[in-house]
């Protein structure tokens, strides 16, 4: 397992190894020990799976408050996204700026985003299915989300002309600036 840190060292990417014959392949896509010794040592505690049937479907930035903040570790089964973190967390030297990979099935990566980061993904094909692992129950009441398209944050995604598939939400979720409830950063990560 080769672990990498993206443009803001919490967000890591992770590439599983994946040992393939004629059969097939095999891969240990999450092991408690291997993370654990890589300095996560999260429970995860729910699977979710999105799929998204055309290119361009755009989810988030999505969140969840304190006692329910949720780290993170996506993958993609089938197709690709353009995978992005946002530092959301009050007094971080890097509050509001954003990093991004493009996970995919044909490169088999997966990306960690912790509690104080939001999360959002862009389908850069069609029929694309996304695994993801949470490290707290889904909680309606500390959900929250932050605007696509925020112009503080700006995040270059890469649409191509094409206009975004939201759901009702998402179109209409506030700017970061505009967030009454947010992470505060402690020096070494987050406080409620």
């Amino acid at each position: 397992m080769l672990v990498t840190p993206l443009g803001l060292p919490e967000v890591l990417e992770i590439a599983p190894a994946k040992f393939g014959d004629a059969r097939g392949f095999f891969s240990e896509t999450y092991n408690a020990k291997k993370f654990s010794d890589a300095g996560l040592s999260m429970a995860f505690v729910q699977d979710n799976h999105s799929f998204s049937a055309a290119r361009g479907v755009l989810r988030g930035l999505h969140y969840q408050l304190p006692p329910f903040a949720q780290d993170k570790l996506v993958r993609v089964i089938k197709g690709a996204i353009f995978d992005v973190a946002v530092d959301i967390r009050r007094g971080s030297p890097r509050f509001g700026q954003w990093c991004a990979r493009t996970i995919s099935a044909k490169a088999w990566n997966q990306m960690f985003v912790p509690k104080g980061f939001a999360h959002g993904f862009l389908t850069l094909e069609p029929d694309t299915e996304v695994i993801y692992k949470v490290s707290d129950l889904y909680s309606p009441e500390h959900e929250r989300a932050i605007n696509f398209a925020d112009p503080d944050i700006a995040i270059e995604w890469p649409l191509d002309g094409i206009e975004p598939t939201l759901s009702d939400k998402d179109r209409v979720a506030p700017f970061l600036k505009d967030q009454p409830e947010l992470f505060q950063f402690s020096g070494e990560g987050i406080s409620s």
